[in-house]
């Protein structure tokens, strides 16, 4: 797994806890978001990926090997100093400060779209669905890893990191999938840890696409040369 070093991580936020990602144990369980990405990814190239809350870009050296373009937004400012830590990783993003329920891009723009551990902080999914869903191609991917919504898995992580899923995620985690599911057609499901199904489940993955792609007869639209939206 090719991840941002520690050394270059910026602390972005008060949830931004990637430094966790190289932690004894609690490492192996927060990387385990990563891995089910990069099995969904599969070892696929895509023209235009787009990381919703990249944070302090920790994932993006990942993400970089399946793109010929990396574009990333999140509602941090700390757009500049990410993307000066990632050039120093050898990695070139195209980073955007915006809200998931207005994404700065134009219609069908990307090929493949992955969120993790992110939709859970985000109080209008279904505005941020409509957002998605315009500006991902009729053949794109949609990948999502959320966390579950478990007392037992709560109180572990506050033993481990004092922090509280609770007053962080309030009762949105159990929006995610369902509202996701919903809007959109679902390839692929997994789990994590996927090696003991006794073991409660920490994250589901999905692979999502549109319900167009869905369809047997698909006319697909090419890209617009812009990043950014044109002003109507």
């Amino acid at each position: 797994m090719r991840l941002l070093p520690q050394e270059l991580l910026v602390k972005t936020g008060p949830v931004d806890h990637a430094d966790w990602n190289f932690r004894p144990f609690l490492g192996l369980v927060s990387r385990a978001r990563f891995r089910l990405i990069r099995n969904m990814l599969n070892g696929g190239k895509f023209e235009r990926l787009l990381e919703i809350g990249y944070g302090s870009g920790v994932l993006m050296p990942e993400l970089a090997l399946h793109a010929r373009e990396l574009y990333g937004v999140d509602v941090h400012c700390h757009a500049d100093a990410v993307s000066e830590r990632l050039a120093r990783a050898n990695t070139d993003a195209k980073l955007y400060s915006a809200p998931v329920t207005s994404l700065p891009f134009p219609d069908r723009y990307f090929d493949c779209i992955v969120g993790v551990s992110v939709f859970e902080f985000v109080d209008d999914l279904e505005t941020a669905c409509d957002e998605i869903e315009r500006v991902l191609n009729d053949q794109g991917v949609f990948l999502v890893v959320t966390p579950h919504d478990s007392p037992i898995l709560d109180a572990g992580l506050r033993l481990l990191t004092r922090e509280n899923a609770k007053k962080d995620f309030a009762d949105r985690r159990k929006n995610v999938i369902p509202t996701f599911c919903r809007r959109f057609a679902l390839v692929e499901e997994r789990a994590a840890p996927w090696a003991n199904p006794s073991m409660p489940k920490l994250y589901t993955g999905l692979k999502l696409v549109s319900h167009v792609s869905a369809r047997p007869s698909i006319t697909t639209e090419s890209h617009p040369s812009s990043p950014l939206r044109q002003a109507s």
